[in-house]
This record gives C-alpha cells, structure tokens and sequence, in this order.
C-alpha cells in the first residue's frame, strides 16, 4: 500500500468550545457586518485560504483573527456544530 493510500490522523485536544475563539469570531463578524460584507462568506474563505485579505483591517479584525491558529477554529467549528446535531 502507497504512503499515499493510507489515512492520515490528526490528533487535537478534546476541550471544549474555545471562549476566546468565539469572542474572536463575533468580533470580526460584526466588524464585516458593519463593512457591508456577507461575514460567514468572508471567514469561510479565510480559514480555507489563510489569506488575510478576506478580513479588512476596519476595527482591527484582521489582526484580531490572525491571534488564533485557522486550525483551531475549524476544529471548534466542527466540533460545536457536531455536538449541536446530537442534541436534535
């Protein structure tokens, strides 16, 4: 079997919704809001990208975001909408 068949498994901690990531994501989602933009539009296509452009600087969103890691928040984003589908 070719290294390329073969799953990769990532290893991330099992703590619970990061407040800080969710103070982040509020803030920078009000700040496109108030810019005009489409806010989930805009931080789906910088935590696909990493490209920070997709964040303008207006109330200093862009350095904002870039205080945590894009891996950080998708794994909290998957983890909390995941845990949000048990419930149903």
């Amino acid at each position: 079997m070719s290294s390329i068949d073969k799953t990769m498994k990532f290893d991330f901690s099992e703590e619970p919704f990061d407040q800080d990531i969710k103070e982040i994501l509020f803030t920078v989602h009000d700040a496109l809001k108030e810019k005009g933009y489409n806010p989930i539009n805009q931080i789906v296509g910088y935590l696909l990208s990493g490209d920070p452009a997709y964040i303008p600087r207006y109330r200093d969103a862009r350095n904002i975001i870039r205080k945590i890691e894009r891996d950080e928040v998708i794994e909290a984003l998957v983890t909390f909408y995941l845990e949000q589908q048990k419930d149903q």
